[in-house]
């Protein structure tokens, strides 16, 4: 009997339907013109949701000041995920010693040294070190879309080494942000069902690295910090996360001084929407023919 739930089928179908473009390294597809229609449909409906929120609007380059992973202690938590960029610095008798190492297929990252930059791992990231300060007193809604980076090559088609997270920033009194997450959750899973995916929430938690990582994990879902919104693309027992929800407490209004009017470090929670996931979710649930979508579906997305 025939796997549905085959990821080396339904890349194939995407890449046969004109939707992405293979790439020679895992994670990194070209995105077709259709499949990016699909995608800023997506965020059209999301902001209609959001209007009367009136969140700011930010938008950063995919790559970010380095201090700000040191400062999260990023490099304590998922070190591997992370993507450090380096560059040359040397003169021209070290750029000839580059160039042979190329030429000879030998390895050539000794020759690079490490820039300011790293790429970006998570959307919410470049917003809170311009936070720093005290909050007005109903705090800070901010929404950005961003391309991000996490070092997890796959051959799965949903687990990307490079995607795009749309995201909404609450930062505020613990009264203010933990209500908004909520709220967004049933937002979330309000959407998603208009759209006609088999979507449920459940408590999850981040990849953290190593033994300590696993206790972080634990204490994660025990506080409930985290949901994600699930809907099966490459597998039926264990679906995608494609909306996720979190609840960081104080920890990033302490890692960058941000205050709440009443000069307590500030809470923050952000809600990440994985546009490339939903849209394959909806050509894994809909079919490779969007004009032969349910109605419903294409009345919301196509209105």
């Amino acid at each position: 009997m025939t796997n549905p739930y085959d990821p080396k089928a339904f890349f194939e179908g995407m890449v046969e339907h004109g939707f992405i473009i293979p790439t020679a390294v895992l994670g990194t597809f070209g995105r077709s013109g259709q499949f990016e229609d699909i995608v800023s449909r997506i965020h059209r409906v999301v902001k209609d949701i959001a209007k009367d929120d009136e969140a700011e609007e930010c938008y950063f380059p995919p790559v970010m000041d380095r201090k700000i992973l040191e400062k999260v202690h990023y490099l304590e938590t998922f070190p591997h995920l992370c993507g450090s960029i380096h560059s040359f610095f040397g003169n021209d008798r070290q750029a000839l010693q580059l160039a042979e190492s190329v030429n000879k297929g030998e390895p050539w990252g000794t020759h690079l040294d490490q820039t300011q930059v790293v790429l970006t791992p998570a959307a919410c990231y470049p917003v809170y070190p311009t936070l720093t300060g005290k909050l007005p007193p109903n705090g800070k809604l901010i929404h950005v879309v961003n391309w991000v980076f996490r070092h997890e090559p796959s051959e799965e088609p949903t687990r990307l080494q490079s995607f795009r997270q749309l995201e909404y920033i609450r930062v505020g009194t613990p009264e203010q942000v933990v209500p908004w997450r909520d709220q967004w959750l049933q937002r979330g899973l309000d959407f998603l069902h208009k759209l006609q995916l088999p979507a449920h929430s459940d408590v999850a938690s981040d990849p953290f690295f190593g033994r300590g990582g696993k206790m972080r994990s634990i204490s994660q879902e025990e506080q409930k910090l985290k949901f994600e919104i699930l809907v099966p693309v490459i597998s039926e027992e264990n679906p995608t996360a494609i909306c996720s929800f979190n609840y960081h407490q104080d920890h990033f209004g302490k890692s960058f001084e941000i205050f709440t009017d009443d000069g307590q470090p500030a809470h923050t929670a952000c809600l990440g929407i994985g546009m490339e996931r939903i849209t394959m979710a909806l050509i894994k649930t809909h079919g490779f023919e969007p004009a032969n979508w349910p109605s419903e579906v294409r009345k919301l997305l196509w209105f």
